[in-house]
């Protein structure tokens, strides 16, 4: 009986470890967006975003204004700047970093 309740504890435990680390390993989309919105040269200079599958198409007043360095250390995977226009590929994080834009904006 006493095997029994040392595995319980065990499991227990584990439990709660990866339970920490996921919630550690989870990005908070807030902080994210307003990273990004730093990075593109504030909401003033926003006019218009949205959202296709995994990239996050920007139409900005200057893009001059534009940190690419930053916006690639948030995890972006490629930047492509089409005249006042950027599109950028965050992958499955995109959507998410819409809506929360969306929310600051």
């Amino acid at each position: 009986m006493d095997q029994w309740l040392i595995y319980l504890i065990i499991i227990v435990v584990l439990l709660f470890i990866s339970l920490i680390v996921v919630k550690l390993m989870k990005k908070d989309f807030n902080l994210e967006a307003n990273k990004l919105l730093v990075c593109l040269g504030g909401k003033d200079n926003i006019v218009n975003a949205e959202c296709n599958m995994s990239r996050f198409k920007v139409i900005l007043k200057d893009v001059s204004k534009v940190d690419k360095d930053g916006i690639t250390k948030m995890g972006a995977k490629g930047i492509v700047e089409i005249d006042n226009q950027l599109k950028i590929i965050f992958g499955s994080d995109a959507k998410q970093l819409k809506k929360y834009i969306d929310q600051l904006l």
